[in-house]
């Protein structure tokens, strides 16, 4: 597969300073099928030093030719939509429609978003005798990752160009050739030369070199609630402003009124969809005592149905640390109904779509993030049980409640601890706020609130 040799800084391929590379891996098949270049301390300085010249000239655009970029970097995108999405199928192991569909489906909306934002938005306004002004951050750091490449990428690097502010990308090095065609689709739609920059490369050094640079005024991060403490650590000493996306646990809450079959064969589609590999999937299912059996039966019949539909994991770790936590279930005395951590396949990174009963809020597996295709099914007895056990991680950036009256499940939903939540299967908005309570982040993205986040304020008293 076509890969560049070297780094996208102030608007060309440049080649890189080191000679070290990074294999990109077919999860599916575990071949080899690109090689990039593992960017160093020198490439990151040469990739802000250029959106830190280019700052100045692109904050001072005018919002409707920032929005007009915005909007050819969409069509650019909607129309290399098929091969970016053969390219997320090569290197992250999506089954191609939904590549197509999910993987490049849902970013060209993001970004088409941003294109109506960056047009329409209020940069000032009047209050009282002052005019306060909405200001770009600066240079912004993106750190992004694997699960979802390009939706990722243009979540973060949409809004920052909305804003005025310049980027440099790092993108996981699981999924290097999307960045890079993201790449080629900014340079195709007119960006001006530095505003977007690409160094790809490992995470402690490439990443740690981008979060930790003087010139970067902003990091955004996607990724593991670990990482995300250490950039926090490194951003705060700094006085730097951080935007962070992290891990998840999120209730799936079945109340009694809800129609019990429709919540467990989405709930069951939420957590095997993208392999499980998604921070906010359900992967906790909250059930009535009354309603328990009949929910662990319909779970198990109808994820024994994603045996052949679900793609693999992203790499070998990955597997492993999903196949552990299976076992962990089995030993902790949860009950398998649906899969296990037997290899389904002889060759690629596959896990088996697991579903757990007899799940207790206490257990590993209800607890930590497990990033597969692994399914807990919790009992509750009331409504105050439901909202203790759903409420009780660390994280807070997703979940559902379903019940027969809308009203009840938004008197729930409100009462939950989390940052986003789907009622009675609600669609996806790329226009509505997406982050986390407690552990899973500060900040959000989507939307305007996504827009605000690469912004601050100046007042001018008159």
């Amino acid at each position: 597969m076509k890969a560049h040799d070297g780094m996208y800084i102030d608007g060309e391929w440049r080649p890189a300073a080191g000679a070290d590379t990074i294999a990109v891996v077919n999860p599916a098949d575990e071949q080899v099928i690109a090689l990039v270049p593992a960017g160093t301390i020198e490439d990151v300085d040469a990739a802000v030093r250029a959106a830190r010249d280019a700052f100045p000239a692109w904050a001072a655009t005018a919002p409707a030719e920032r929005a007009e970029r915005i909007g050819a970097l969409r069509d650019v995108l909607a129309a290399r939509k098929d091969e970016i999405a053969e390219t997320v199928t090569a290197e992250l192991g999506s089954p191609l429609k939904f590549s197509q569909a999910v993987h490049v489906g849902a970013p060209i909306a993001v970004a088409g978003s941003y294109a109506d934002l960056a047009a329409s938005y209020a940069f000032e306004e009047k209050v009282g005798n002052s005019t306060v002004y909405l200001e770009p951050v600066g240079v912004v750091g993106a750190i992004t990752p694997w699960n979802y490449p390009l939706h990722q990428i243009v979540a973060k690097v949409a809004p920052a160009l909305a804003a005025g502010c310049t980027v440099v990308l790092k993108p996981a090095e699981d999924t290097p050739l999307t960045a890079q065609l993201f790449a080629e689709a900014v340079h195709e739609a007119g960006v001006p030369a530095g505003v977007f920059n690409l160094v790809t490369g490992l995470g402690p050094v490439a990443g740690q070199a981008l979060a930790e640079h003087e010139g970067v005024d902003l990091v955004s991060f996607t990724g593991s609630t670990a990482v995300g403490r250490q950039i926090g650590a490194t951003a705060g000493a700094a006085v730097k402003r951080v935007a962070l996306e992290l891990g998840g646990k999120s209730a799936n809450v079945i109340l009694p009124s809800a129609d019990l079959a429709k919540a467990v064969n989405v709930g069951v589609a939420n957590v095997m969809s993208n392999s499980g590999q998604t921070c906010s999937a359900w992967t906790r299912m909250l059930v009535h005592d009354a309603q328990y059996d009949e929910a662990v039966s319909l779970a198990a019949e109808a994820a024994a149905k994603y045996g052949e539909r679900i793609g693999p994991v992203v790499n070998a770790k990955q597997r492993e640390r999903v196949r552990g936590y299976i076992e962990k279930g089995v030993t902790e005395g949860a009950r398998l109904v649906a899969g296990g951590p037997e290899a389904p396949r002889e060759q690629g990174y596959f896990v088996r779509p697991t579903v757990f009963a007899d799940v207790t809020p206490d257990m590993a597996i209800a607890q930590e993030e497990i990033f597969g295709p692994v399914l807990s099914i919790i009992r509750y007895e009331d409504e105050a049980d439901a909202l203790r056990i759903a409420n009780g991680t660390v994280y807070g950036l997703a979940g559902a409640v379903w019940a027969g009256d809308e009203t009840e499940a938004v008197a729930f939903a409100r009462r939950l601890d989390t940052g986003q939540v789907d009622i009675n299967g609600g669609r996806f908005n790329p226009r509505a706020p997406f982050g986390g309570y407690k552990q899973s982040g500060v900040g959000r993205e989507l939307g305007s609130h996504g827009l605000s986040e690469y912004l601050q304020t100046k007042s001018l008293q008159f």
